[in-house]
């Protein structure tokens, strides 16, 4: 169908809509400019051309967020007084998402579509009191089912929405996922497209390796293990959302040629599914690294009921996450070396946190150590399969790679190592488990 020039008969006049609900997600890097919001414009089209009622949900502009970040920071410094409030942040940075919603109905309107850029609040997009990182409590779909199903498109701006204070409240750093699998699952949408820099989700970083490969399928629990484990293609709570919905995900390229599409051609991507979809299941599907990681360690804490629950107790109430803890008898006493591995940016909060505890605790000393990195080995084949951590501690050894901490799940083995080895232990754990001969997906 090609777009009218007649206004009045503008492409999703009521009662148009007659395929599915869709909806898709364009990063920072996909509208990153005006010319990149054309070309995301026409790969709406596509699936409003196909008679889809659309919902997209759009990131800032590349860099953006940044930007507005920093100008909180310093509008916070100008004065007396260092202020930090997390109601004017939110208001601040959620004008990113705003901009890129308005500029893109807009070029949807000058090829002759009916769209209309929604914020947050004008759906409602329900969140908790937690500004800065909100989490969605509630999307009544009372809004914006009519108006899509009317076949008007819908631009949703991502990563806000609106607090029980009745304040803009932001979702977090890459919250843009989670809100449009949030509004996938409130919609009963058939899937929800996430178009990205990549095609797909990879055995490991391409940057690291030129034999990575692109996976045609991966369950919710391993891109769950593999977001979380520092993979950057999705937000961890948006994996969440579509794993307890059963939401279809899709990973596509906002660089490919939507013309392609047009024509017939179908675009490489990676489907995000429920495990019983996936015939030839791996035993390793990725290794995945992580640069941001930090390690603590408490020396000497007398080793007696309660120590440990006091400190990592004392962790949580401050939102600090914690992972890999490993405890080791201390050289002289009845005393042991408490250690756990953390995101880097809360090791200074943990620290002085863990310093006003000291006398209550009972330790000697704190080492911090940032040279650190997280590598993880994933696959839902783990479940059924003997041997994988043994392949793993020897290629490390073989490596001459020392491992500090160690983690497990039922799907994932990560270990802790000095930063400097990251990139030689990814490359020889993803030939060690033959992720390098694995067909690339089509």
């Amino acid at each position: 169908m090609s777009s009218p020039t007649d206004e009045n008969a503008a492409i999703g006049a009521p009662g148009q809509s007659t395929g599915s609900r869709i909806v898709m997600k364009f990063g920072g890097t996909s509208v990153a400019d005006i010319e990149r919001i054309a070309r995301v414009a026409e790969f709406v089209k596509l699936e409003a051309d196909a008679g889809n009622a659309v919902v997209v949900v759009v990131s800032a502009m590349a860099g953006e967020t940044n930007k507005l970040v920093d100008y909180v920071k310093k509008a916070s410094t100008r004065g007396n007084s260092r202020v930090s409030d997390n109601l004017e942040y939110d208001a601040v940075v959620s004008s990113g998402e705003q901009v890129t919603s308005g500029l893109l109905a807009v070029m949807l309107q000058s090829h002759g579509y009916k769209a209309r850029s929604w914020q947050g609040w004008q759906i409602p997009l329900k969140t908790s009191e937690a500004h800065g990182k909100a989490r969605i409590l509630d999307i009544p779909a009372d809004n914006l089912a009519p108006a899509i199903d009317s076949g008007e498109i819908a631009i949703v701006a991502g990563f806000q929405g609106i607090a029980p204070d009745g304040r803009i409240a932001t979702l977090g750093r890459g919250g843009s996922d989670t809100t449009a699998v949030a509004l996938a699952a409130a919609l009963g949408a058939e899937r929800c497209d996430i178009y990205t820099d990549v095609d797909g989700v990879y055995t490991t970083d391409p940057r690291i390796t030129q034999d990575a490969r692109r996976l045609s399928r991966v369950s919710y629990e391993e891109m769950l293990e593999m977001a979380s484990l520092g993979a950057k293609v999705l937000q961890t709570r948006s994996v969440e959302l579509a794993m307890a919905y059963h939401v279809r995900l899709r990973v596509l390229s906002s660089f490919a040629d939507p013309a392609e599409a047009r024509d017939g051609k179908m675009h490489p991507c990676t489907v995000i599914c429920d495990e019983e979809e996936i015939v030839e299941k791996h035993i390793v599907s990725g290794v995945t690294p992580s640069r941001s990681e930090a390690k603590i360690s408490l020396m000497t804490v007398p080793d007696e009921p309660g120590r440990a629950a006091r400190i990592f107790n004392e962790l949580a109430k401050a939102n600090i996450n914690v992972d890999m803890i490993v405890q080791s008898p201390a050289k002289t006493g009845k005393a042991a070396n408490i250690s756990f591995s953390l995101d880097e940016t809360d090791l200074s909060r943990a620290q002085d946190l863990l310093a006003g505890l000291k006398d209550e605790i009972g330790y000697t000393d704190v080492v911090a150590d940032r040279n650190v990195s997280k590598v993880s080995v994933i696959g839902v084949g783990m479940k059924s399969h003997a041997g994988v951590a043994a392949t793993m501690f020897k290629t490390l050894a073989d490596r001459g790679i020392n491992i500090l901490n160690i983690s497990t799940s039922e799907i994932k083995i990560s270990v802790l190592i000095h930063s400097e080895y990251t990139e030689l232990a990814v490359r020889a754990l993803h030939q060690a488990y033959g992720l390098h001969n694995l067909a690339e997906a089509s």
